[in-house]
Formats: C-alpha cells, structure tokens, sequence
C-alpha cells in the first residue's frame, strides 16, 4: 500500500484535484466549514497528511500556528512553496511525528487512515495523535466511504464496463481495489467511529462530507452560482450527521476530543 500511494501522489495531481474538479470543490469547501468553527486564533494545529498545504494555507489565514507534515516528497515540496514560511512543513509519516507530547490544540488527519490497510496501522496514526495532542485537543481524521467508487462508477455510467462490477463490490465491503485508481481502505461511518473511540478519543461524532452532493450531476454548475452553491451547502450541513444517510458520500470526518 505505501509503495502505491507514494507512487500515486508523485504523479501531481492532488495539488489540483481540490480546486480544478467540482467534486474537489465541494469536498474542500464542506471540508472547510466543518473545521473552521474548531479553530481559534494562535491555535496550534498539526496537520498530518496535510498533502500540498491547501489547508494549512487556509489555517494560517484563520490565525492558526500551523506545521504539516507529509510523507511524499513532492508534497513537501510544493507545501513549503505555498507557505512562503507561514507555516511549517516537514517529511514525517502519520505514525511517528517529533513533536513533543501535548503540543497541539487540533490534529488532522485529512488523508492517512485511508492510506494504512491494516487497522492496527491506524490505530498507531491515532495513538500518536493523541500523544501529540493536549488534553481536550481537538482530533478531525477523514475517512472514504466503501460506497464512494460505486456512486462515482455508477455516475459515470460504467458499471457495465469489464470489471468494474466485481471492482465497486470489493470496495463496498471495504478492500482496497487498484481498478480504482485510487490506493486506499473504505470504512462505513461506524467503523471509522469505532476505531476513533478504541484508540481512546471522546465525544467521537461523524460527519458526511460531499454527503448526496458528491452525486449530483449538475453539481459544477450548482458551485459556480453563489445563491445555488449556499443552498447545496446548507442542505448537506442539515443532514451531515444523519446515521440513515452518512455512508452516501465519498468522504466522512470522525470529530473527537482527547479527555
């Protein structure tokens, strides 16, 4: 699995992915209003798996002491070209990060628990955000849904393709499936749930991120008009915690607090 995503990240696409595709919009602008109302001013975030710094940009923005840490390369690269020195960026793995115990008021986790396959992996990414975090610091670890390949195959009409069939039935009982593209381990809402609350967080809540706006069809043009773009985003928040809808979407945050 490491080998795959360091391999799939190294072609250089996820530094567009979340501004040049509508579904990336959704997902960083939902993403966004989910995590804003956790920050405040001088707040000290680590942001583990933190990609090409979007967020982190968008944390310093906010007043946050923002590091990101990242184990591809090229992210680090293009991270410490965006911050410009605003924020920190070093090559770390989510499971070993050198910062001291209790240095943080808020970790991300916006990427490495879908890129470990083994739960005892994520459970030592969560063990050491917790050590990294104070007590009650504010843990937001990102998960994909088992369903999300089925609703975009199904979207894109392909489901009759070779393959792809047998392909969105592995992922939505939760392997990992290379006719994806995409290297990584699907979780339903519970799981993710679960697994936060073994590792020892509180108050564990999840939350649908793109929830059915991942599937509209029309979502680019929805985005681009302000008024309909409000009303998409208002309507997700309204039901983003629903347990009845929370697996429709292609990625979910487990919220919690270390006691």
């Amino acid at each position: 699995m490491r080998e795959r995503v360091l391999q799939h990240y190294a072609a250089g696409g996820e530094d567009a992915r979340l501004v040049a595709t509508a579904r990336g919009r959704l997902e960083i602008e939902r993403t966004m209003e989910i995590v804003a109302p956790l920050i405040t001013p001088g707040a000290v975030v680590h942001d583990i798996g933190g990609g090409s710094g979007r967020y982190a940009e968008w944390l310093t923005a906010l007043g946050a002491d923002v590091t990101l840490f990242d184990p591809v390369p090229l992210h680090v690269e293009q991270a410490r070209a965006r911050s410009a020195g605003t924020f920190a960026v070093e090559l770390a793995d989510a499971r070993a990060i050198a910062r001291p115990d209790a240095s943080a008021d808020v970790a991300l986790l916006l990427g490495p628990l879908y890129h470990l396959r083994e739960e005892a992996e994520r459970a030592e990414a969560l063990a050491e955000a917790m050590r990294l975090l104070r007590p009650g610091g504010v843990l937001v670890a990102a998960g994909i849904s088992r369903f999300a390949w089925l609703l975009d195959a199904f979207g894109k009409g392909i489901l009759g393709e070779p393959g792809i069939w047998a392909s969105v039935t592995r992922t939505a009982r939760g392997d990992d499936d290379p006719m994806t593209g995409f290297p990584a381990v699907f979780h339903l809402p519970e799981e993710l749930r679960r697994e936060v609350a073994v590792a020892g967080y509180a108050d564990v809540v999840v939350r649908a991120v793109e929830g059915f706006g991942f599937v509209l069809p029309d979502l680019a043009t929805r985005l681009d008009d302000p008024r309909a773009r409000r009303e998409l985003l208002d309507a997700i928040a309204l039901v983003d915690a629903e347990p009845s809808t929370l697996g429709v979407t292609s990625h979910f945050l487990a919220i919690a607090r270390r006691p």
